[in-house]
């Protein structure tokens, strides 16, 4: 069997993620601090999984719609309201399985051969293998730290061309931690707005973000509700990374087309994952979301010990003020992200994730996730700044 002349050219010319190559070799080694993975440390709280078991237990284990439940949908149309856009749960609001699914049901949905689909450059690893699959061109944006990675509405009208068919939002962004406020949103749509282009706004990370910082949807802002694709989920915030829960918002034209595909190809998302994402939103709009605080004002004392420690190792870092990344600019050592991260694990046992993983502009610069214990953050900032001192720093 010649299964190079079966298997699909576009497909086997995308690369592995650069994430999971570097920690298969991690999880060859042992007594690794790893500061490489992008998910929460907790345990699902223990209301959200025993809902789950009640479901199964009270023999809810059939397939739901494949819009989701509809309780589901309400409470997810309420969710979103707190950042300032309201959705009609009947129409505007489809279950997917993770955001992931959303990111490809999008881009399905939108892509033509040909099409080109403006990334800012670093971004998440799914991105462009997504633009791939669906025939598309993913054109990087360069972003930089000198102006927290934010997207500008300069930087669209730069790469913007009659090919543009739609653009990568992903505020709170990964790998950078950089976020958009809403006067930075007012800018980026001022570009767009006047356009058939339609914007994917990735908002996973929206709970997560750190003072003087407060999320708002880009689908809140003036001219864009009409033209974005809102995905969020409960991997992140909700510490609710294996059930793959998530979910879309659009309006109703484009949010069919994705429907549609999500019908032929999952059916719907797991039952019981849905009836733990509805105690997850149900038991945090009644109490304000104590779950949610807890985690995200951990998270905010680890970002002070790993952004100081490596302000301290002699690592230039800009300020994350979403997500739970810390992006240090490692240049000053001599070398590049990815001798860094080979030295530093080799050396000192410690795991980040080169950032030219996320795009040819983290070229440069290192992925420090602290969704790790307060233990582990601060003995790997240690190790860290022993590594960097020996190096000449």
């Amino acid at each position: 069997m010649n299964y190079d002349k079966v298997l699909c050219e576009r497909i086997k010319n995308v690369p592995p993620s650069g994430i999971r190559k570097f920690f298969d070799i991690v999880s060859e080694m042992k007594g690794v601090i790893s500061l490489g993975v992008g998910e929460p440390d907790f345990t699902t709280p223990w209301r959200y999984s025993d809902a789950a078991i009640y479901s199964l237990r009270s023999g809810h284990t059939h397939y739901t719609s494949n819009r989701g439940l509809k309780e589901l949908t309400r409470l997810i149309s309420e969710y979103e309201s707190r950042f300032g856009v309201t959705y009609r749960p009947d129409t505007e609001i489809m279950v997917t399985v993770g955001a992931s699914e959303g990111i490809d049901l999008a881009m399905r949905a939108l892509i033509e051969p040909g099409d080109e689909v403006l990334v800012p450059d670093p971004s998440y690893v799914s991105y462009m293998p997504c633009i791939t699959f669906a025939g598309g061109k993913c054109v990087p944006v360069p972003t930089s730290a000198e102006n927290g990675f934010k997207f500008t509405g300069e930087m669209v009208k730069k790469y913007m061309t009659p090919r543009t068919k739609a653009i990568i939002f992903p505020y709170p962004n990964n790998p950078t931690g950089g976020v958009m406020t809403k006067e930075d949103m007012e800018d980026f749509a001022s570009a767009v707005k006047d356009t058939d282009i339609v914007v994917i706004a990735d908002e996973i990370y929206a709970e997560l973000t750190y003072l003087p910082t407060r999320h708002v949807a880009l689908a809140s802002i003036s001219g864009m509700r009409e033209r974005t694709i809102t995905l969020n989920g409960f991997s992140k915030a909700f510490a609710m990374t294996g059930w793959r829960m998530g979910y879309a918002c659009a309006p109703k034209e484009i949010l069919d087309v994705m429907l549609r595909i999500h019908q032929y190809t999952i059916m719907c998302a797991p039952t019981a994952g849905q009836y733990a994402a509805v105690e997850a939103l149900k038991s945090g709009l009644e109490n304000d979301f104590p779950d949610v605080k807890r985690m995200v004002s951990q998270y905010d004392r680890r970002r002070r010990i790993i952004v100081d420690g490596l302000r301290k190792a002699g690592l230039p870092t800009h300020e994350p003020l979403g997500a739970f990344y810390a992006f240090p600019d490692v240049t000053p050592t001599g070398m590049d992200a990815q001798t860094f991260c080979v030295k530093l694990l080799e050396e000192e046992k410690v795991a980040c994730v080169p950032g030219d993983a996320f795009g040819e502009t983290g070229s440069g610069f290192v992925r420090c996730s602290y969704a790790s214990s307060m233990e582990n953050i601060t003995e790997a900032v240690k190790r860290i700044q022993a590594f960097t001192k020996r190096h000449g720093m």
